[in-house]
C-alpha cells in the first residue's frame, strides 16, 4: 500500500514539473544527480570502474568528473520525463530538434534504428514518433511496480501509432514488423547475459554484448540507421545519421564488433551522457576475473 501511495506520489509531481521552465527542471536535476553521486556508491564504482577500463588514460580527476556529470545528466534525463510525458505538444516539439538524414527514415524500407544507450533515449524516441508520420517499434521490459509500468508505457506511446514489443514476444513477430516497413527502435549495447551475448571489444575490452543489431538487420532485409539524441540547455538535438552502407555483412561477431567500434566514436563525442553505471562488464570470457 505505501508503496502505491508513493509511486502515485512520484508520477504527480513527474506531472507538476512538466509546468516548470526547464532550467528550473535541470537544476533540480543537477541537486538529485549530485545526491544520487553522494549515496548511491554502488553505482558510482561501477562508473568509476567502467570509465577506467575504457579510457586509462585518463586521470583521476577526470573520471570522477565524468562520473560526477554522468549521475547529473541521468538525474536531469529522468526529471525530463516530466514534460516530455506531460508537456504540451508543442512545448516538446520546440524542445526536440530533430535533424540530419531524416530522408533515411522516410519511406517503407525495412530500417533497424541504432540508438545507443545515452541518457536521451526516451526524447530521441518521442522525438521520432511525435515529428515524423512513420510508424515505429520497440523493445520493453515490463517494470515489477505496475502503476510505474502503465505510467511508462502510457509515456512511451503518448505520439503517433507507437508499438512496444514484450521480450517474450519473439524475434519473428518483430521481425514481421520490420519487414513490413516499421522502423525499429533498438538498444543492443548492454550487457543481457552470456546466453544472449557473444564477447566482442569494447574500448579494447571483451564485452558481452546482443547481436541483435546484425540479426534483425539480416532477418528483415532492413538498413541500420544510427540516431544519437544529445542533451542541451534548450532541450535535446535528435541527430539521424546516414544509414551504414557495409552493414550487416555474413558475420555475426565482425558485425558486432563494429558495431561497438562506431558507438566508441559517438561516446567519444559526449561521454558524461553515457549510461556508464550499467555493469557492462559483469560477465566475462573464462579465465578472465571479474572487475566488480
Amino acid at each position: 500500500m505505501l508503496g502505491r501511495l508513493w509511486s502515485r506520489f512520484g508520477i504527480l509531481m513527474m506531472r507538476l514539473l512538466a509546468h516548470l521552465p526547464l532550467a528550473w527542471v535541470r537544476r533540480l536535476g543537477y541537486l538529485l544527480g549530485w545526491l544520487l553521486y553522494v549515496l548511491v556508491l554502488p553505482r558510482r564504482r561501477v562508473a568509476n570502474i567502467n570509465l577506467r577500463l575504457c579510457f586509462p588514460d585518463w586521470s583521476i580527476d577526470q573520471i570522477r568528473a565524468v562520473t560526477r556529470l554522468t549521475f547529473i545528466h541521468f538525474a536531469q534525463a529522468w526529471l525530463d520525463r516530466g514534460w516530455l510525458w506531460h508537456g504540451s505538444p508543442e512545448l516538446v516539439r520546440r524542445r526536440l530538434k530533430l535533424s540530419g538524414a531524416l530522408e533515411e527514415l522516410q519511406g517503407t524500407a525495412p530500417t533497424v534504428i541504432f540508438a545507443p544507450h545515452f541518457v536521451g533515449l526516451d526524447a530521441g524516441w518521442t522525438a521520432l514518433t511525435q515529428q515524423l508520420t512513420r510508424h515505429f517499434t520497440t523493445i520493453y521490459t515490463d517494470q515489477s511496480n505496475k502503476l510505474v509500468d502503465a505510467w511508462i508505457l502510457a509515456g512511451r506511446q503518448r505520439f503517433g501509432r507507437a508499438r512496444l514489443f514484450g521480450r517474450i514476444e519473439g524475434v519473428k513477430t518483430i521481425v514481421a514488423a520490420l519487414r513490413a516497413g516499421v522502423p525499429l527502435y533498438l538498444l543492443p549495447d548492454m550487457n543481457y547475459g552470456p546466453q544472449e551475448s557473444i564477447f566482442v571489444p569494447f574500448y579494447g575490452v571483451a564485452a558481452a554484448t546482443v547481436p541483435s543489431l546484425s540479426r534483425f538487420a539480416r532477418l528483415a532485409r532492413a538498413k541500420v540507421v544510427p540516431v544519437l539524441t544529445r542533451m542541451t540547455a534548450q532541450g535535446y538535438e535528435v541527430q539521424i545519421m546516414p544509414a551504414w552502407a557495409d552493414f550487416p555483412s555474413a558475420d555475426l561477431e565482425a558485425d558486432t564488433a563494429l558495431m561497438n567500434l562506431r558507438l566508441q566514436t559517438f561516446i567519444d563525442a559526449m561521454p558524461d551522457q553515457y549510461f556508464w553505471v550499467h555493469k557492462r562488464f559483469k560477465d566475462r570470457p573464462p579465465g578472465l576475473p571479474p572487475v566488480y
